[in-house]
């Protein structure tokens, strides 16, 4: 036995010596991978203790947005979303039915999928924004119903056979127009942008509830810790 307790007690201390060095450090969070919806009915990205909250106010159909988001998402992951010190929240400043159509579509599919959506909307911006400039001046009869238009704006400017080479049915396309929470959401924090944080146009930054002068990357980025 005391054999036995002798060679515990000597694998023990073995242990002891090993150098710090070699013992595995934890791995670190990817917060890249994680999205949640904030209480508004934004798209959050990242860590949701970051001391950095940035909130993004995008439209759709703004040329500023798309090339935004063509320039700084990658670089905000990357450099400020992955480690924790920075989270992205994505909300919705809405000007038109064409923008509450894509906004009502990005969110297809939920938390996981919205990133995706986004950046893909705003990536292929040029073609379904000249199908929705001819679908604009065709001077057609238009569904009367609000919802049943955005079904049909979905529907003839591209926006559906683009959501549908992301793998989304018309019936899910639809569903998502029906949604009554999103479109809560959407409205809501459109009054947010307008109304209350007063924004004079899109994109729009706040950094821990505070305006951000400037819409470009090069100023935003200046003003990231």
């Amino acid at each position: 036995m005391d054999i036995i307790m002798n060679k515990i007690r000597l694998f023990a201390l073995s242990l002891l010596a090993i150098p710090a060095s070699l013992v595995a450090a934890p791995a670190a969070t990817d917060w890249v991978s994680h999205v949640a919806l904030s209480p508004i009915g934004g798209h959050v990205l990242g860590n949701p203790a970051a001391p950095t909250k940035l909130v993004e106010y995008v439209s759709y159909t703004c040329s500023h947005c798309a090339h935004f988001v063509a320039e700084a998402s990658q670089p905000l992951r990357d450099r400020y979303v992955k480690g924790g010190a920075v989270s992205v929240e994505v909300r919705n400043a809405v000007r038109d039915k064409y923008d509450m159509t894509a906004a009502l579509l990005a969110r297809c599919g939920g938390t996981k999928r919205f990133f995706g959506n986004h950046e893909a909307l705003f990536a292929n911006q040029d073609a379904w924004m000249e199908k929705l400039t001819a679908y604009d001046k065709d001077g057609a009869i238009r569904p009367t119903d609000q919802k049943a238009a955005l079904r049909d704006i979905g529907r003839k400017t591209g926006l559906y056979a683009l959501m549908g080479k992301r793998g989304f049915t018309h019936a899910q396309l639809d569903a998502c127009i029906n949604d009554p929470d999103s479109t809560k959401g959407v409205l809501a924090m459109t009054d947010e942008a307008w109304n209350k944080i007063r924004i004079t146009g899109t994109p729009a930054f706040t950094l821990n509830d505070t305006l951000v002068h400037g819409s470009d990357w090069m100023r935003l980025q200046a003003a990231l810790p």
